[in-house]
């Protein structure tokens, strides 16, 4: 059934797409500015969109995990819909079944021509390779929509979420995320904002590499490996996220330089017992190679390392911090001297046992989360079961009495007193639903 309209002046078409219609006959016949209405139905096959046109479904989840609506089963191979024009939209549909080629790039959503005003939002995709992959464009929007992975394959078989490469002016926003590789994947992409995206059980939640000028704001993560991986990259503002219950790292911030890493609350990071081997510690930020960023305002709680700098990690501004019941709060590897403080403004340290005199929240002790003795246990673990032995106590007291003898480290000059951070915990996934992650539907077609 097609229907004219009257849009800006022009004569754009209505397609009432039914059951029985040839679905990519119709999109071939389509011109630009038309809209394309699906039905209550499954639509199998492969379709190409190679018009400036919007693509919309019928989309509605029921309590048995089924999904009703309009439903694009890409029969197990190929890109369910490969977008080949600008200025495309689609909403509400629910797309499953693609291809699981990681090689030839298999995805729910596929784009690697040049293009521009792309816009996906409100759709549900579920399959083993790519979610979306998104490449080449400028100016896209990608909001509100579900996507969801294998976790029977091994992590390393499956595509990310959200792969985009080579975009300008995203804004990914409000996803929901699972059982992918990676939630979010950015890479040689300038000037996108990633944000209320919520992502969980996968390797890492947000993965950037070689990307300048991004915005990541008020994300989740949770049961991840990292919360946040961000490598190659600079300029990057990543302000108000949280990530709970990794394995390995909450950030890992590898050659990041000139970024601010602040207001992020991280929480729960220990490498499980079967995974326990030498040298690997759950670790709540881990900053590698990387310098003239600014750490400021963030959480870091329960964590095996509070924050581990290494390999020329210098010229960081650290305050403000809050540094909570973390068995090391620091690890530090370097030969240069570090201040974490700025203004008279420390971090509050849970383990700090100076005192307050003048009641001015800044603790009269400077406060030294590093020494001799901890680079010790770092090079030789097996010394843990020493801590308390008295030859440990002695060589502290001379470490203290002959300052030359201690080596570079971390220091706060202005300790403060009080954390300013109030936790708010998220429940464990295992046990209880977020309450940031509603209950996903299986989208499986109904028969």
């Amino acid at each position: 059934m097609i229907i004219c309209l009257a849009v800006n002046d022009a004569w754009a078409q209505q397609w009432h797409v039914l059951p029985k219609d040839n679905l990519q006959r119709i999109l071939d016949q389509t011109k630009d500015g038309d809209i394309v209405l699906l039905s209550n139905a499954i639509y199998s096959g492969n379709f190409i969109i190679n018009k400036a046109i919007t693509l919309k479904g019928v989309s509605i989840a029921n309590s048995t995990g089924d999904i009703d609506g309009s439903i694009i089963d890409a029969g197990g191979q190929g890109h369910a819909l490969h977008l080949q024009h600008s200025n495309i939209h689609l909403e509400n549909l629910s797309i499953i079944n693609w291809g699981d080629d990681l090689t030839d790039q298999n995805a729910g959503i596929y784009s690697d021509q040049k293009s521009h005003n792309i816009t996906i939002k409100n759709n549900h995709l579920q399959g083993d390779g790519f979610g979306m992959w998104l490449q080449n464009i400028e100016q896209v929007t990608v909001e509100d929509n579900t996507v969801i992975g294998n976790d029977t394959l091994r992590s390393a078989d499956r595509g990310n979420g959200i792969q985009l490469s080579n975009v300008k002016k995203a804004r990914v926003k409000g996803n929901n995320i699972s059982k992918t590789r990676d939630g979010l994947y950015i890479i040689s992409s300038q000037d996108n904002v990633l944000e209320h995206n919520t992502m969980h059980n996968l390797r890492y939640g947000i993965h950037y590499m070689y990307s300048h000028s991004n915005k990541v704001l008020n994300n989740l993560a949770f049961n991840t490996r990292a919360g946040y991986a961000l490598m190659s990259s600079r300029h990057l503002t990543v302000i108000g996220n949280r990530t709970q219950d990794s394995e390995d790292y909450g950030f890992l911030l590898n050659f990041i330089t000139y970024s601010t890493i602040s207001n992020n609350q991280i929480v729960n990071v220990w490498t499980k017992p079967e995974n326990k081997v030498l040298g690997r510690d759950g670790k709540g930020l881990f900053v590698y190679n990387s310098a003239y960023n600014t750490i400021a305002d963030n959480l870091i709680d329960t964590t095996e390392i509070g924050i581990h700098l290494t390999a020329g990690s210098e010229y960081t501004q650290v305050y403000s911090n809050s540094f909570i019941n973390n068995p090391t709060q620091v690890k530090y590897v370097s030969n240069k001297k570090q201040e974490w403080s700025k203004d008279g403004q420390g971090n509050y340290w849970s383990n700090y046992l100076g005192w307050d005199i003048n009641n001015d929240n800044i603790g009269d002790v400077i406060f030294e989360p590093n020494d001799g003795i901890d680079k010790l246990v770092w090079q030789y673990p097996e010394m843990k079961m020493l801590m308390d032995s008295p030859a440990v106590v002695i060589l502290r007291w001379v470490q203290k009495q002959f300052p030359v003898l201690k080596p570079p480290g971390v220091k706060d000059s202005f300790p403060l007193m009080h954390s300013k951070h109030q936790l708010q915990r998220i429940p464990n996934s295992k046990s209880e639903q977020s309450p940031c992650s509603p209950t996903e539907p299986q989208l499986t077609a109904k028969p």
